[in-house]
C-alpha cells in the first residue's frame, strides 16, 4: 500500500544477464519476463499470497514474475520512466489519480472481468476512479490509534483530540507521513484532509506542533515491533500495521476515531506499456473469486474490498470493528486526492517545519 510501510519480506532474486532486475517468481521454476506465458507484476513487497501465485500458475499455464517496490512514488518513476512493461501495478487511491491524468494507464475492458459482481459497492466508483474505468480494489485499510491497555486506558484514545492531552507526554509513535500527521489534525479542525488553503494548512501545521511534546519518536515501519514491544503508550498508524502489531502482543488495541480518519485503497491497474494482457485479465479475475481473495486477505490482514470474500473469512475476523468499521464510521473517512506538486510539496514542507520542531 500507500500504506505498507514494512520492508520487503519477500526472498528477491537477482535475475542476471540482460534483465539485471531484482524479482522472485511465484513457481518453483524460472519464467522469462518476455515469455507469452508470464505475468509481470509490480506489487508491494508480500502483498501477495506465495501459495496463490503457484495455485494461479498450475490453473492458467501463466508463470508470475513478481517485482517490488515500497513507496507509490517509486512505483510511478519506474512506470513513467518506462523501460519495464509490467503487466500489472497496484498502486494507491492518490496515486492512480495521478497516473491516469498522466496517461499511463490503459482502461480495462468489464467485458473480461468475470468477478466485479463480488465486490462490495462501498469500495468502486470512488472518486479517484469513477467507474473504476482503470482499478481493481485489491485491499483497503484506515488510519487510526493503536494503544498497550497495560500503559493507557482505552476510553482515553477514541478520539484525535485526545492525543494533544498532557497525560500523553512522550508517549506517541507518530507515522513519518505528511498527508497522515497533518490530515489528523486538519480533521481535528473540521477540515478536508485535501484542502489546498493557506489558511487550513497553516493551522493544521501550528496545531501539530502544540502535539510535539507527546511525540516520542516520528518513525514508519518500526511502529508495530515498538508497539509489540511495549515501548509506547500509543501511537499512529495504519490498520494493517496494527493487526500485525496485535498478533504479536495481547495488550494492543486499534481504534479509528467516529469523527473521519483516512480511508485508504491499494487498486490494481494495466500500466500503458503492458505486453500480456490475457495473462493480466486471467490474474484480475482469479483474484476477484471469493476463495482466493479471502485466502489472500487471511496471508496479508488487511480488510478485503470482496464482499464474497469477507464472508468466508473467520467470524471474529470479519465482525472486528478494528477492522471492519461500521457504516456510520465509514461515513466519516475521507480518501486522499492528488493535491497537485505545488501542494504536495507545501504538505512535505510544513511537516518538515513540524519535524525540525522537536527538540
Amino acid at each position: 500500500m500507500k500504506k505498507l510501510l514494512f520492508g520487503v519480506v519477500a526472498i528477491l532474486v537477482v535475475v542476471g544477464g540482460l534483465f539485471g532486475t531484482q524479482q522472485y517468481l511465484a513457481t518453483k521454476t524460472g519464467s522469462d519476463a518476455s515469455s507469452d506465458k508470464v505475468l509481470n507484476l509490480y506489487n508491494w513487497g508480500d502483498y501477495l499470497d506465495p501459495d496463490l501465485m503457484t495455485k494461479f500458475t498450475e490453473e492458467t499455464g501463466y508463470q508470475i514474475s513478481y517485482e517490488t517496490f515500497d513507496s507509490n512514488e517509486a512505483m510511478y518513476t519506474k512506470i513513467k520512466q518506462g523501460g519495464t512493461s509490467y503487466d500489472l501495478a497496484v498502486p494507491s487511491d492518490y496515486m492512480i489519480q495521478k497516473m491516469k491524468r498522466e496517461n499511463l494507464l490503459l482502461p480495462l475492458d468489464h467485458s473480461k472481468l468475470t468477478g466485479l459482481k463480488n465486490y462490495d459497492p462501498r469500495f468502486m466508483n470512488l472518486s479517484f476512479d469513477r467507474g473504476n474505468k482503470y482499478s481493481l480494489p485489491y485491499f483497503w485499510g484506515t488510519l487510526g490509534i493503536i494503544y498497550n491497555d497495560k500503559i493507557v486506558d482505552g476510553k482515553d484514545v477514541q478520539h484525535w483530540d485526545d492525543l494533544w492531552s498532557p497525560k500523553f507526554r512522550n508517549q506517541i509513535l507518530l507515522v513519518d507521513s505528511a498527508r497522515d500527521a497533518l490530515g489528523v489534525a486538519l480533521i481535528t479542525q473540521h477540515k478536508s484532509v485535501n484542502t489546498k488553503s493557506v489558511a487550513d494548512l497553516a493551522a493544521a501545521q501550528a496545531k501539530l506542533e502544540a502535539l510535539m511534546p507527546n511525540v516520542k519518536a516520528i518513525i514508519a515501519d518500526e511502529i508495530k515491533m515498538y508497539m509489540a514491544q511495549n515501548e509506547a503508550g500509543l501511537a499512529v498508524t495504519y490498520s494493517g500495521e496494527a493487526a500485525e502489531a496485535i498478533d504479536n502482543n495481547p495488550h494492543l488495541h486499534y481504534v479509528v476515531p467516529s469523527e473521519g480518519s483516512n480511508l485508504w485503497f491499494d487498486n490494481i491497474v494495466m500500466p500503458k506499456t503492458a505486453k500480456h494482457k490475457e495473462a493480466a485479465y486471467a490474474f484480475l479475475n482469479f483474484m476477484s473469486e471469493p476463495k482466493n481473495a479471502a485466502q489472500n486477505a487471511e496471508y496479508i490482514g488487511y480488510a478485503t474490498p470482496n464482499a464474497k470474500a469477507k464472508a468466508l473469512l473467520p467470524k471474529a475476523v470479519r465482525n472486528d470493528p478494528q477492522f471492519y468499521p461500521s457504516n456510520e464510521t465509514i461515513k466519516n473517512l475521507q480518501v486522499y486526492d492528488d493535491l497537485g506538486q505545488k501542494w504536495t510539496e507545501r504538505y512535505n514542507d510544513a511537516f518538515l517545519e513540524f519535524k525540525m520542531s522537536k527538540r
